[in-house]
């Protein structure tokens, strides 16, 4: 049996320990990645300090990762049949991945902070050439699944990816007009930019009721934000931020009932979607606004009247989540990827070489980030 370095989670609020782990087979329906690069997230270190989503130890943990297929387990889609899939892997493709383990029971074969990792194939996305980095795949797969599932539970259809066998995906009436903008809030972080990516292709879509994207995101950060697809960037630090807000939808003659709350302070975007509520054409009765929160929603939480707030979770059931995340990064990442409709973004920054240098950056992280993505590179 052969071996491969982990950073191993040994117990709640401990450091990882990079260690020697024997190296799994797949099994069916599961790919067996040799991982280049490990990008990290806010998660990843309420998991190391706190425990989330650790049913045992020790284990193996983090979710971003691009790499190597190594090895393919049975009923994995290689291309020599159809099965609808859209996506094909063999020993040889570069993938970005989204590891499984919270879907896992802790089992260390499937977090992504090791030199191999055990995914769902439906958690890969081929990589479309290779213009496309190891640090720049490693950032996509969280980025894109959070406001994909966010849109997905607020109702609103995402345009489909150019080979989307699913009928039922951004069908609907047909050239409506459009009246609504779309709040992004926490727009310069890495869901939050990647939520204005495909919200500026909801946007775009005729069947959509989008007609602007607006997002909330540090001054500093503007012009990045415009360049993602934002057609009005607010300074989320202004005390003034929700009259900025709701004078110029009124100015652009538009309500907001959606917001997708990436990171940063609920409360604001209820006083937004609040504004709003009982507005629309003569004769429209009121609608409830949601909002997609994708930061834990704290247990005191105000509840305001007619703005529902969703948090934003894949599915419990297997193979829903399987379905959606196949759908999500296995055809319209892949798509869209291939068609330059979106880019990674934010761009990603090195804080080392080697699983010893997770811990550093999560470190890092906890001191405070913004418009950057941290990627660690595992290995060549």
């Amino acid at each position: 049996m052969t071996n491969h370095l982990a950073a191993v989670s040994t117990a709640k609020g401990k450091p990882y320990e990079v260690q020697t782990r024997p190296t799994p087979k797949p099994g069916p329906d599961e790919l067996l990645i040799a991982v280049k690069s490990v990008a990290l997230n806010p998660a990843d270190a309420y998991v190391r300090d706190h425990g989330l989503f650790i049913s045992t130890y020790p284990t193996v943990v983090g979710f971003d990762l691009a790499g190597l297929v190594l090895e393919v387990g049975d009923n994995v889609p290689t291309g020599a049949t159809d099965n609808g899939s859209g996506s094909s892997f063999r020993p040889g493709t570069r993938v970005a991945a989204y590891g499984a383990p919270i879907w896992t029971s802790s089992d260390p074969d499937y977090g992504a902070f090791q030199e191999r990792c055990l995914v769902p194939w439906q958690h890969a996305v081929p990589l479309p050439d290779e213009g496309i980095s190891w640090n720049h795949a490693a950032t996509l797969p969280v980025a894109t699944e959070v406001p994909l599932c966010a849109w997905d539970l607020m109702g609103i259809p995402v345009p489909d990816g150019s080979t989307s066998t699913d009928a039922s995906r951004g069908k609907g009436k047909s050239n409506m007009e459009k009246r609504e903008a779309l709040l992004i809030w926490g727009a310069s972080s890495s869901v939050g930019t990647m939520g204005v990516q495909t919200a500026r292709l909801l946007r775009g879509d005729p069947n959509s009721s989008f007609a602007a994207v607006y997002a909330a995101a540090g001054s500093a950060h503007r012009s990045y934000v415009h360049s993602l697809g934002a057609d009005r960037v607010f300074d989320y630090k202004d005390s003034q931020v929700v009259d900025a807000i709701v004078s110029a939808a009124k100015e652009d003659g538009l309500v907001i009932r959606h917001c997708f709350l990436a990171t940063g302070q609920l409360a604001l975007c209820q006083a937004v979607l609040k504004r709003f509520l009982g507005e629309g054409q003569e004769g429209e009765k009121t609608k409830t606004a949601k909002i997609a929160s994708a930061p834990r929603l704290p247990p005191d939480a105000e509840v305001v009247k007619g703005v529902e707030t969703i948090s934003v979770t894949a599915s419990s059931v297997k193979e829903e989540r399987l379905e959606q995340f196949r759908y999500w990064l296995g055809t319209w990442l892949r798509d869209n990827l291939a068609k330059g409709a979106i880019r990674p973004s934010p761009e990603p920054s090195i804080v080392g070489k080697g699983l010893g240098a997770i811990n550093a950056g999560l470190d890092k992280m906890l001191q405070g980030i913004s418009c950057t993505k941290l990627v660690v590179e595992v290995a060549e």
